[in-house]
């Protein structure tokens, strides 16, 4: 039996508009003759010695932990979880939680800005014919997954609000994901309800559900619509940042054919 690997992550680049601008990395490429004189200046090897006169290449960057694709950690949401407890950062987040059976949600068909409800996920899993067990890492493929690089990612694609956050939560799912930039809807999508209806508790809702009930969501994902339903096994190991509220992650999706 053979595998496939379906990479889901996107690349960390100082040119895609995938963030606010304040927000996005800045990446310093080193070359190979800095990385000769760098070799001379630290440790005495002559920059013309080296092989050819090349040395390492190397990269500086300044990037937050919810650039590129990254799993958050409940720190990240609020300072307690679970109704009071402190909230674990990235650092504390069990590997088991980052591995197991992947069950993709599409809904792609819902418009930008739309809160996706529990009745929604319920409609989806009875199509694809699929019962939530606990340690499923549930995806969920929206319109924005075909915006990401374009002006309109940040504004693109549905979100999941409290309702359904508590629906997958409830249920042991304890890690989740997006193609979105956010698990959340829009955030100018949110305001623009909470300027309507004085309704504050909508504006984050769905990372909120996480004070409640502690998970992770990765935010960021890329070729979604490349997986089946079910059937495959999902993997994102965060980087360990101490004391961190997210960190960036590989997450791939296996296919036994």
């Amino acid at each position: 039996m053979g595998k496939r690997i379906i990479d889901l992550s996107v690349a960390i680049d100082d040119v895609t508009p995938a963030d606010p601008p304040p927000f996005r990395p800045q990446i310093e490429y080193l070359d190979h003759a800095f990385g000769a004189q760098e070799m001379e200046q630290m440790f005495g090897m002559p920059a013309d010695k080296q092989l050819e006169g090349a040395g390492p290449a190397s990269e500086r960057l300044t990037l937050s932990t919810h650039n590129g694709t990254h799993l958050d950690a409940p720190w990240h949401y609020h300072p307690t979880m679970n109704g009071g407890e402190p909230a674990i950062t990235i650092d504390q987040v069990p590997l088991d939680w980052c591995m197991g059976p992947g069950v993709k949600l599409d809904f792609r068909h819902f418009p930008d800005a739309y809160v996706v409800t529990a009745q929604d996920i319920e409609a989806e899993l009875a199509r694809i014919n699929h019962s939530l067990q606990a340690g499923d890492i549930v995806v969920v493929n929206t319109r924005a997954g075909a915006r990401y690089g374009q002006a309109d990612y940040l504004s693109a694609g549905c979100g999941m609000g409290r309702e359904a956050t508590l629906y997958l939560t409830s249920r042991g799912v304890r890690v989740c994901g997006t193609d979105a930039w956010s698990w959340d809807a829009p955030l100018a999508s949110q305001m623009a309800k909470i300027n309507e209806t004085g309704d504050y508790s909508l504006f984050w809702e769905g990372h909120k559900a996480g004070a409640e009930q502690a998970y992770c969501h990765i935010e960021k994902l890329t070729n979604l619509e490349t997986l089946p339903s079910t059937g495959f096994e999902f993997m994102a190991l965060p980087i360990k940042v101490a004391k961190g509220s997210a960190g960036w992650c590989r997450a791939v999706g296996v296919i036994h054919d």
